[in-house]
């Protein structure tokens, strides 16, 4: 094989890892003609071939992501990334549906931005047996704490293809969700988690579902769960500084960071110790400023290599590593179990913020609807649903129906 990706080289420390591409396949082949445009002349062509082989549009069987992650703003890039296509299709579903509203033809529009990218992960996900292949399609994030509505909405993601794994948020009534659509035997990703407590919850919402799906014979031949910690969202969306402000103590950005690799690592050792069938992923990464001896780390990748984890990766953050790879340090297959430093763990545990995130019996589900980063996140995301509803509301002002 000619140059191997970095992303290729972590995936070679544990074979059970995946890499997955975090962002609708339907903004790849343009970001990647970008990344190869914009190349130093000597790296264009290596580049080219590591791009290809991570994916290729033309040849989705053969492609080295072994999984997608979507949401909101991913959704809405896809829009963006072909607007005119976007606005031709919005307008041909009202002009088909005239007793549909701006809300209907979103949600019609949503689904087949999810649909279409399910499409290019099919042939994967039939050439592993069910194992590989899923895309994550998001339950609208302007309903975290509805139930019935999420439910709804995830009976008909599910149905565009089987290889579609549910997005539900880590709310009190997220778990309940999880709970059910496990029952169903609908494959889950629980988003909007960032503390032990809520990926014990989703431990035992899954082991719950999966004992009721069993009593009624119902077939988990598509069934699989993620449970995503949003890493950097931890250390950057809440307390977790002004906290430490407050009483005195500075935090490096070392600090930050182990803050939330130390929360992942929790999770990740209560899982194997249990035996649960859910699988740890890692998102939000971050790369950060070169180090004393000059190399560029990237510990969100670098202290869980080994694990037997997802990592989801969007582009901005592969762009990032392919500019600073050649100052990566090798990949240490144990590097999973490197635990926080003892004067960094005690300084965090100090911190409500970081105590109760850490301790798998911190929180109870009432405070997962409270907490300072899900609430940011799905502030976020919901504005994003909200663009894209006002990308559907331009469309009826330009049929005349606004």
């Amino acid at each position: 094989m000619a140059e191997k990706h970095i992303l290729e080289k972590l995936a070679e420390v544990n074979p059970d890892a995946e890499i997955w591409w975090d962002s609708s396949p339907l903004v790849y082949g343009n970001w990647a003609r970008g990344m190869v445009e914009k190349a130093p002349e000597e790296k264009k062509e290596i580049w080219n071939a590591q791009l290809e082989r991570l994916f290729d549009p033309e040849n989705p069987g053969a492609t080295f992501f072994r999984g997608v992650t979507t949401n909101p703003p991913l959704s809405l890039n896809a829009i963006k990334d072909n607007p005119q296509f976007w606005a031709n299709f919005v307008r041909e579903l009202i002009r088909a549906n005239p007793e549909k509203g701006v809300e209907e033809i979103f949600w019609l529009t949503y689904k087949e931005v999810v649909k279409r990218g399910a499409e290019f992960f099919f042939p994967i996900w039939e050439k592993s047996g069910h194992k590989y292949g899923y895309l994550s399609g998001q339950v609208d994030p302007r309903y975290v704490f509805d139930v019935e509505r999420m439910f709804a909405q995830a009976v008909e993601l599910s149905q565009l293809s089987p290889n579609i794994m549910i997005k539900c948020p880590g709310s009190r009534e997220g778990y309940e969700l999880i709970r059910i659509l496990t029952a169903h035997g609908i494959a889950t990703n629980n988003t909007l988690a960032f503390t032990v407590p809520q990926f014990v919850a989703c431990m035992e919402a899954v082991q719950d579902g999966l004992k009721i799906a069993r009593e009624n014979r119902v077939d988990l031949f598509r069934w699989r769960s993620v449970i995503t910690h949003m890493s950097a969202r931890y250390g950057t969306l809440g307390d977790l500084q002004s906290q430490a402000e407050s009483r005195g103590i500075e935090l490096s950005e070392a600090d930050v960071r182990w803050a939330e690799l130390a929360i992942f690592k929790r999770g990740y050792g209560i899982l194997k110790e249990k035996g649960y069938p859910n699988k740890m992923l890692f998102c939000s990464m971050r790369i950060s400023p070169p180090t004393d001896d000059g190399t560029a780390a990237s510990w969100h990748i670098e202290k869980v290599a080994g694990g037997d984890i997802v990592y989801t990766c969007p582009p901005q953050y592969i762009t990032q590593l392919m500019d600073v790879e050649d100052r990566m340090r090798p990949f240490h297959p144990e590097a999973i179990h490197e635990p926080p430093p003892p004067k960094t763990l005690d300084k965090l545990l100090k911190l409500p913020y970081f105590a109760k995130a850490f301790e798998p019996d911190g929180m109870v589900p009432d405070e997962f609807n409270r907490h300072a980063a899900l609430i940011a996140t799905a502030a976020e995301f919901s504005t994003a649903t909200r663009g894209m509803v006002d990308f559907v509301a331009q469309q009826f002002q330009a049929e005349g129906r606004m």
